[in-house]
């Protein structure tokens, strides 16, 4: 039996809205989830795309996971959210919308893994949770450096925007459109 689509079209407005909606499953670019980040705020960092020593990788991976757990989270003020997001500013008035919603303030995200790709580019393996509660598991997304500063990934927001309209791309920020 097939679970009713509105379910999961809930689970994506409560991802969205948690955080205005980012960091959804990416098409391009998959993971396997691992560095688990609590679902309360952790403070967003900048790291360097320097070397892919073990290191370098570890702390870029630890950063990337503290930046999406405080992207989704209600706690983290819009201005913080919209700055966590590849081009985040041309998105601002969707994240403001979302961050009213009633749902917001429940949902949250759990990185499970981050696997560093390149010096600009890693994949975050997560969960959406809502009142703590799983409510999408095991997704898949992108995160990038930019302006250094490791941010959710577009592919991945325009993701979770897709699944919250039902599927349908029609109607989303052109860049949405063009991205998928």
């Amino acid at each position: 039996m097939n679970p009713p689509k509105s379910p999961l079209i809930l689970l994506a407005c409560a991802a969205l809205s948690v955080a205005l909606a980012a960091c959804g499953s990416n098409g391009n670019g998959s993971t396997s989830p691992s560095s688990p980040a609590a679902s309360s705020p952790a403070p967003a960092t900048s790291a360097p795309a320097s070397s892919s020593a073990p290191a370098a990788s570890s702390a870029a991976a630890s950063t990337i996971a503290a930046n999406w757990t405080a992207f989704f989270s209600a706690k983290t003020p819009v201005a913080k959210r919209i700055s966590l997001l590849e081009d985040g500013q041309d998105f601002a008035a969707v994240i403001k919308g979302q961050a009213g919603s009633g749902l917001a303030s429940a949902a949250s995200a759990k990185v499970t893994k981050v696997t560093v790709t390149s010096p600009t580019q890693a994949t975050v393996g997560y969960d959406i949770l809502i009142g703590g509660q799983p409510a999408l598991s095991n997704q898949s997304g992108t995160a990038v450096l930019q302006d250094g500063t490791w941010k959710v990934g577009l592919s991945s927001f325009c993701s979770l925007l897709t699944l919250e309209a039902g599927g349908n791309p029609v109607g989303l920020p052109a860049q949405c459109q063009a991205a998928g």
